[in-house]
């Protein structure tokens, strides 16, 4: 069960509607004290970015792009080198896909229990209820983009010496999630309790995950499987993207494809790349979908307004929306020369059903290609000699 939530399909939204849903790379808003350990000397110059949702931020200062709920939450970390995300939890899924920069990712109680070194163009799930941080090791400011499972987190548990520490800078955490700091004047409250560290046999109780194991979560761009036959369009002049599945199944139509992780997330994810001139020709479904450029510049075309995407760049997809994406120009930065990266979140845990364009379905049919009764390329001359039950 998602937190999707019924609203009416939109197939042609105004130019106001794609504006909001629009988040440009000059739309991001950081805030710096997002969390209880923006005091704690080596984490005081993070900033937290929330795209859509609040995410797990602390501050009900944090400004938020896009509100409306999609069954998953996005953001970013922004982090010069040096710079660490202290050690904690989450109870919902949480994704880090590296748009740039190098960060050595540390999991355990104590954050011994085994590191990581991400670099551009990785994505990492990192387990739930298994405590986490991260570091900017590389020589510029790095960013993380990050993907929350669900509307509603839960939240987050700091490991015992962060909060520890973080008292002794005048900040302190309610149960509600809110951040209290009596350096600036905010009163501890009486109606509320004060959040405690976990107890110490309750974290000794934890799952542990060694390097072998985590690194079976971690998918580079020398793992990445594109489909040569994963969409109804790949064929047609314009329609030659291919698409790579991480986590879910989403939308491929390749019956074959497989992700790298097909645990419930609330959300799947999935790259695509293409050449100039070709992508994904006109369709639609009916889940909340992000769209956010890695490399290249890509035009997305919603009913009949059109919008093209530079890297960082992302745009939210109203449900029912019929859209194409075409790539206009590669990048030097792609995972494979020549080419452009574009990121899919798609909400959900099940497959993406695509309803393609009625010309889009007769020119793949006039090429040789349908799909069958479960949503799978099949070749048209064969299901042209299939009958149905009687």
């Amino acid at each position: 069960m998602t937190d999707l939530i019924d609203r009416p399909a939109s197939s042609s939204p105004d130019a106001d509607e794609v504006a909001r849903r629009l988040i440009r790379r000059s739309d991001w808003v950081p805030c710096n004290s997002a969390f209880i350990d923006c005091r704690t000397p080596g984490s005081d110059r993070k900033s937290n970015y929330a795209f859509i949702g609040p995410g797990v931020s602390q501050n009900s200062n944090q400004y938020v792009n896009l509100t409306d709920p999609h069954g998953f939450n996005m953001g970013a970390a922004g982090m010069p080198n040096g710079v660490s995300n202290n050690l904690h939890l989450h109870f919902t899924a949480e994704v880090f896909i590296n748009m740039g920069g190098e960060f050595l990712i540390r999991w355990g109680a104590d954050g011994t229990e085994g590191e990581y070194l991400c670099t551009d163009g990785d994505i990492i799930s990192v387990p739930t209820w298994a405590f986490r941080g991260f570091t900017n090791v590389g020589p510029d400011e790095g960013i993380l983009l990050t993907i929350l499972g669900h509307d509603v987190t839960g939240g987050i548990i700091w490991g015992p010496a962060v909060l520890r520490e973080a008292e002794s800078y005048g900040l302190h955490l309610t149960a509600d999630n809110q951040l209290i700091d009596t350096v600036a004047g905010d009163v501890l409250p009486d109606d509320v309790a004060l959040i405690k560290p976990m107890p110490q046999e309750q974290i000794d109780a934890l799952e542990h995950w060694p390097a072998e194991q985590m690194l079976t979560r971690v998918v580079q761009p020398g793992d990445r499987r594109y489909s040569e036959r994963g969409l109804l369009c790949q064929d047609l002049p314009g329609g030659g993207a291919r698409l790579s599945l991480v986590i879910g199944y989403g939308m491929s139509e390749d019956r074959r494809a497989q992700p790298r992780l097909t645990e419930p997330h609330t959300f799947n994810v999935a790259w695509l790349k293409a050449t100039p001139g070709e992508g994904v020709l006109r369709h639609r479904h009916d889940r909340t979908s992000v769209l956010m450029a890695k490399s290249g510049r890509w035009q997305v075309v919603l009913g009949d307004e059109t919008v093209v995407l530079d890297p960082d760049d992302m745009l939210s997809v109203p449900q029912g929306a019929w859209r194409s994406f075409q790539l206009l120009e590669e990048a030097g930065t792609a995972a494979e020369a020549g080419t452009g990266e574009l990121l899919v979140v798609n909400g959900g845990d099940d497959r993406v059903r695509l309803e393609w364009d009625d010309e889009v379905v007769r020119a793949a049919e006039q090429g040789g290609w349908v799909l069958d009764p479960n949503g799978y390329l099949a070749p048209a001359a064969v299901m042209r000699t299939a009958t149905e039950d009687d």
